[in-house]
């Protein structure tokens, strides 16, 4: 069965940080780009990050530009995303989700991704 689990979620506070795991069952990293996403109470799903199924590409929102990296273990069939310097405007669920192929679309739209995660909650405050 196809699953993308995330995990390492929590309350830090502002300039701290933390890493979020992606763990992928049922296909493996190898032929796939995952992508990150968050989604803050009454606003819509936004795009974070993308990496392609080798590693040697990825992106980035504006908004996380040199203060998250993504990253990914295709031996361990996990993607990662390290986010530093965090804001308050971070508080978010963050969710890990498939790209259909092994490169990442230019546009980061939720749409595109064909399988999600439950999802993990974030919380930046003092």
């Amino acid at each position: 069965q196809l699953q993308l689990v995330e995990s390492g979620g929590g309350l830090v506070q502002p300039g701290g940080s933390l890493r979020l795991s992606c763990a992928a069952s049922g296909f493996t990293l190898d032929y796939y780009a995952i992508g990150w996403f968050r989604q803050a109470p009454g606003k819509e799903r936004e795009g974070v990050s993308c990496i392609s199924s080798s590693g040697g590409s990825t992106n980035y929102a504006d908004s996380v530009k040199g203060r998250f990296t993504i990253s990914g273990d295709n031996a361990k069939n996990t993607v990662y995303l390290q986010m530093n310097s965090l804001k308050p405007e971070d508080t978010a669920v963050y969710y890990c989700a498939r790209y259909g192929i092994s490169w990442c679309p230019s546009s980061r739209r939720a749409y595109e991704y064909d399988y999600w995660g439950q999802g993990t909650q974030v919380t930046v405050s003092s």
